[in-house]
């Protein structure tokens, strides 16, 4: 079967650089190396292959007789008397360490080495979904929230053990929380079974909680909710989160918040809009409306003549800026109620108002007829 071309091999083109040779060999190195694809031939030997092109392409003396005469240019060199096995290239596990710079297998691919299991672990975070009602948004306030989690055990003080007892090495995995089998060229790590992974085990395990060192409890917690917050807020509650192994500190609690739609009120950023009815005679003639805000009753004028959709602000009536940078407005949009269900005298009047016009009082309507007669007209 004939080689792949090495630049193909790295998924990389003929004019790649040495930084982007690099980087292709490790983006595939790690998709088919051996510990990640335990039993499968086809990606050992693409480890292979991968390590055989890295080691030409990165040497600049090989690159050029490889850019030149391709495969032959090292088969002629093999056939010249090359020691060691194939074409005279390096263990593929030693291109790969070199090239991740360190010791284990994949210790350099997550944070530089495994973790010591013995050592203190943090605990993990939790999330808790609250909601509040729009008022509460927008004025801030007070709330409790009992969660559910793993917390240290008080029987023990988190240390898993009984008094008198302590943690002692393991034996079966020297204190690393895996073992280390050997399938031929390469090596698998398992979790140990002895210790679970904690590279530790404890004599006399804390009947409370198993010699777990936590337990699960419930706890109430008192938040502070700022006034301004949206749906989708967060509120960090440093340490509220779930208790750390073996001493290590807790996780912090996080609390999405959820608004409840409002029946008046729209909010848009740090502004509200809210639309008020008015009835005709109250745009025709004009006068004082009183309209809701957050912090109780307010009154606006509204002009004799007012049309449906006009919008009034109300400067600094909307919602505080969760950030400090002041509130924001209030947008009252009048829409012009047109009344139902007229008695005979109300039908009577508004006759009598009807024969009284003549247009003038209705020039928006006036001019929209006027444009609708001239389209008319020219299409006749």
């Amino acid at each position: 079967m004939a080689k792949r071309d090495y630049y193909e091999v790295l998924g990389v083109d003929r004019g790649a650089s040495a930084e982007e040779i690099k980087k292709g060999y490790r983006k595939m190195a790690v998709k088919y190396h051996p510990d990640k694809n335990p039993g499968d031939k086809a990606a050992e030997e693409s480890f292979k292959e991968l390590g055989e092109a890295y080691e030409v392409l990165s040497d600049p003396q090989k690159k050029p007789l490889y850019d030149q005469h391709g495969h032959a240019a090292f088969d002629r060199r093999t056939a010249a008397g090359s020691r060691g096995g194939g074409a005279g290239f390096h263990d593929p596990f030693d291109v790969f360490r070199e090239v991740f710079g360190g010791g284990g297998i994949f210790e350099d691919l997550f944070g530089g080495g495994r973790s010591d299991p013995s050592q203190p672990q943090r605990g993990d975070d939790l999330r808790y979904d609250m909601e509040l009602t729009f008022e509460e948004a927008a004025h801030g306030c007070e709330k409790e929230v009992t969660i559910s989690k793993q917390d240290a055990c008080t029987t023990c003080s988190g240390s898993g053990a009984e008094a008198g007892s302590r943690a002692q090495t393991c034996t079966t995995c020297g204190g690393r929380g895996q073992v280390i089998s050997s399938r031929g060229a390469f090596s698998i790590g398992q979790t140990c079974s002895r210790c679970r992974g904690a590279g530790r085990v404890i004599d006399k395990p804390c009947k409370a909680c198993r010699g777990e060192g936590r337990s699960e409890k419930s706890s109430t917690i008192k938040l502070r909710i700022p006034a301004g917050v949206d749906t989708g807020s967060r509120l960090r509650s440093v340490g509220n989160g779930e208790a750390g192994l073996r001493g290590g500190p807790q996780g912090d609690l996080y609390v999405v918040l959820h608004v409840k739609a409002h029946e008046l009120f729209q909010r848009d950023g740090d502004d509200l809009l809210c639309e008020v009815p008015i009835s005709f005679v109250q745009a025709a003639l004009g006068g004082e409306v009183e309209v809701p805000t957050l912090s109780g009753k307010a009154s606006i004028k509204v002009p004799a003549g007012t049309q449906p959709g006009v919008t009034f602000r109300l400067k600094g009536k909307g919602m505080r800026n969760i950030q400090g940078y002041g509130t924001g407005d209030l947008h009252v949009r009048l829409n012009v109620e047109v009344p139902t269900h007229l008695t005979t005298a109300q039908r009577t009047k508004l006759s009598e108002f009807a024969d009284l016009c003549n247009g003038k009082e209705s020039p928006i309507s006036q001019g929209f007829f006027e444009k609708a007669k001239r389209l008319f007209q020219s299409g006749s």
